[in-house]
Formats: structure tokens, C-alpha cells, sequence
């Protein structure tokens, strides 16, 4: 007889990832009528998404995830609802804020790039490009990266910043200039010396001197510490170096992608989604992050798509497994008026604590979709 153990990690057949498609359909139609007109974030107990201003980092995950469901329904509902997102989001372009920074790519992906792709609209392109050279100029020749934050932090690059190069891929594949691709490429070699750990785990800030490029020192930011090991952040690592791999074919990123995958995979909990930190010791706030685990799980269904054949199922039922226990356990199925899909983020030990996250939710409908045969990749 199989222990339970044995029996919870076995791959699903394709019927009962097509089910779980079938109940997101349900779920996101409700979600659009229930969310409105709001610009989600989190949420909280009460199961209701906040409203943010529509500069904040998060602000393309809700749209992403309406296309995503178009593209797999052909529903003119999520297209309706999805539309105007990326022109809301230019505003921003020409209004004071300090809340357009490297994320741009989270934003622009998954609202103006992926509606371009989906529907050939000339203004999802021109807003994708712009936002493009918006990040383009932040980089650093000096130190051969993509400054993260505003203000005073001028030498500062962070792990998230692996997914947003995305957009620089992109845009030098729609208009044929390799120069965004070069800035992509460098700023994934600056990540990958100093960002990543032999052991496959990944630091969150990287802190160099602006002005001559050296690197300095590297900061805790949403991991517990400077030696510890963020989850999500591992998350954006594994995802981030198996996009650059695919984009550029260079053996290096995808080795890496591989490293920081065993890490993920050895380092997980029983029920394979991981706490906020992978190195939290005897420290207290013991806080899953459903939102770490969707993002990992979507980023090793890419890594199984670039692998050799025989290498494809570590990957992929690692990401089923992850998925599994998500869908099973961590999902709001049985709770129609809460607004979110997963319940149980994090967004660091200090904030944003057993919540709903709209990227994990965004991350979790881009894993199904992939695994009931989405191709319109974006990130």
C-alpha cells in the first residue's frame, strides 16, 4: 500500500487539469464581476481585494490574467474587461510618480504585450515598446545592470528584475534591434555572478557603486536576512534565468535556471509550497507564500520545455506537485464571494502576511493554462 506521501505526489492526467481550467472559467467571470472597477492587490480575511493607484508594480497581473483566460475561452468578457488596462497604465509615462521602475515589464507584459500578441492592436505595441525604453534607460553601463527602485537607490538590482527583461527580449524581437536584447543579456550575467549562490539560492538586493559598477554588498530586502533565502525571490530567479535561456540559448542560463531549481524543489515543505524564506531557523513567523510556489511552478513547466527529453519530468512533476497542492489546499473553491483565487501569501514576514496576492493568482491561471496547452508566452 503507497503512503499517503507517495500518493500525493503522483503527476495528474490531463482531464483533471482541464477540470481545474472548467472551475477558473467560473471563478474569473465571477471575479470580474465582483472586483470592478478596482485595481487589486491583496486581500485580506474579509476576502475583498484592496484598490490601488494603478502606478503600483502589481497593477498588470489582474489584466494578464483576463487575457489569459480570453485566449483559452475565446470569452469576449475577458477581453472586454482586459482592454483598456495597458492605457491606463501609459498614463503613468507622463503623470509624477515614483512607482514606474524595473517592474515596468510586470506591468506592460501582461497588458499591452500580450494584447498585441492576442489581437495585433497597434497601440498595445507602441505602448509595449515605450515601456521598453522606459526600462532600457535605466540601465547601467558601468555595472552592466538594470537599477531597480527610485530615489537614492542608484546601485541597487533586485531578483524580480530576471522576469521584467522579458520585455526587452520582446521588444528587440517585434523591431529588430538587438540593443534592448544586449541590456537584457547583461543585466542577466551581473545577476547570475552576483545574485546567485553555489548552491542554486538566490539574494534579494544587490548593492553596487553607481558610479564605477563595483559590486558592494548584497541586502536581506523580503528574505529574512543577507544569508537567508526568500522564496519568491527564488521563484523569480528560476523563471527569470529559464526565459533568458530560451531567448538567448545560452547553456549558462539555462545551467543556472537548473540550479536554482533543485534548490526550490530539495528546499520545499511536505506539501511543496514554500514558506516566505527557505532559511528561517528557529525564527517564529512560519507564513507560506502560496504566491512563491505559483511562480515556481509556471517557470518549471518552461524549464521542462527547454530541457533534453529525459530531464522533462523532473521539472514538470515537480511542478504538478506544487500545482496539486495549490489546487487542492490552498484555493477558495468552496468560498464563492472571496474575491481571490489562493489564499495564504506572503509578501515578506513583515507585510503583507496570510493574504491573497493577485500574482499568485495571475501566476497560477498562467501554470493551468500551460498545462492545458497555452502557447502565448509573454513573460
Amino acid at each position: 500500500m503507497k503512503s499517503a506521501i507517495t500518493q500525493e505526489v503522483q503527476p495528474m492526467s490531463q482531464p483533471y487539469w482541464q477540470e481545474i481550467m472548467n472551475r477558473l472559467d467560473s471563478k474569473a467571470e465571477r471575479m470580474i464581476a465582483q472586483i470592478g472597477d478596482k485595481c487589486p492587490h491583496f486581500a485580506g480575511e474579509d476576502g475583498k481585494f484592496d484598490d490601488i493607484a494603478s502606478d503600483w508594480w502589481t497593477t498588470g497581473f489582474w489584466p494578464g490574467l483576463l487575457w489569459i483566460m480570453h485566449d483559452m475561452t475565446g470569452k469576449e468578457i475577458y477581453k472586454e474587461a482586459a482592454w483598456h488596462w495597458d492605457g491606463t497604465l501609459e498614463q503613468w509615462f507622463i503623470k509624477p510618480t515614483l512607482e514606474l521602475h524595473h517592474d515596468v515589464g510586470f506591468q506592460f507584459l501582461p497588458t499591452a504585450v500580450i494584447k498585441h500578441t492576442l489581437t495585433g492592436d497597434e497601440e498595445g505595441l507602441r505602448r509595449g515598446i515605450e515601456a521598453a525604453n522606459f526600462l532600457a534607460a535605466r540601465y547601467n553601463p558601468a555595472g552592466r545592470f538594470i537599477r531597480a527602485w527610485n530615489e537614492d537607490k542608484y546601485g541597487w538590482v533586485i531578483i524580480d528584475c530576471m522576469l521584467n527583461i522579458s520585455l526587452l527580449f520582446w521588444a528587440s524581437k517585434v523591431t529588430g534591434d538587438p540593443r534592448y536584447k544586449h541590456i537584457a543579456i547583461s543585466h542577466a550575467e551581473t545577476t547570475m555572478q552576483h545574485g546567485i549562490r553555489e548552491d542554486g539560492s538566490t539574494k534579494h538586493i544587490l548593492s553596487f557603486d553607481a558610479e564605477t559598477g563595483a559590486y558592494l554588498e548584497c541586502f536581506g530586502g523580503q528574505g529574512r536576512a543577507p544569508d537567508s533565502s526568500w522564496s519568491r525571490g527564488t521563484s523569480w530567479g528560476l523563471y527569470g534565468f529559464t526565459n533568458t535561456y530560451r531567448h538567448t540559448s545560452d547553456e549558462r542560463f539555462l545551467n543556472t535556471a537548473k540550479r536554482i531549481a533543485h534548490y526550490f524543489i530539495a528546499a520545499l515543505p511536505e506539501d511543496h509550497v514554500p514558506y516566505w524564506d527557505f532559511r528561517l531557523g528557529d525564527d517564529e513567523r512560519l507564513f507560506r507564500d502560496s504566491s512563491a510556489a505559483a511562480i515556481a511552478a509556471s517557470g518549471l513547466l518552461e524549464l521542462a520545455d527547454v530541457v533534453p527529453a529525459a530531464e522533462r519530468s523532473l521539472y514538470a512533476h515537480a511542478a504538478e506537485r506544487i500545482l496539486r497542492s495549490l489546487t487542492e489546499n490552498y484555493a477558495t473553491w468552496d468560498q464563492p464571494e472571496h474575491e481571490a483565487i489562493l489564499l495564504h501569501g506572503t509578501g515578506s514576514g513583515t507585510s503583507f502576511i496570510d493574504v491573497s496576492l493577485i500574482y499568485g493568482d495571475y501566476y497560477y491561471v498562467e501554470a493551468i493554462a500551460k498545462l492545458n496547452g497555452w502557447k502565448h508566452r509573454i513573460f
